[in-house]
């Protein structure tokens, strides 16, 4: 699982700089590459954020099922917890939408 993520991620950089790097010698000034970093840290705070979001969720869930199954008067108190975790996706598209609006 762990090689699977390397090899994404590695793929995914590549395409970025195989995307991003086509540039004439007008463009390639600071402009460029400030957006061009705009663009990629936008990228990885939501994908990162939900990512990490995802993990969260299927580990509340899975304690949530297993927690309900001996005690069903839990349900109702695994709720919140579960969206806290869906909340972390929230803030990295804040953050991401910060990003791309702020010069």
């Amino acid at each position: 699982m762990k090689r699977r993520v390397v090899v994404l991620v590695l793929l995914l950089l590549l395409i970025c700089g195989a995307v991003f790097g086509q540039s004439t010698a007008k463009e390639s000034d600071s402009a460029s590459s400030a957006a061009m970093w705009k663009y990629i840290s936008a990228a990885l705070a939501v994908g990162l954020s939900c990512i990490a979001g995802g993990i969260a969720v299927g580990q509340i869930g899975a304690a949530a099922m297993g927690a309900m199954s001996e005690n069903p008067d839990l349900s109702g108190k695994a709720l919140p917890y579960a969206g806290l975790a869906e909340g972390i996706c929230l803030w990295g598209f804040l953050v991401a939408l910060l990003i791309l609006v702020m010069n």
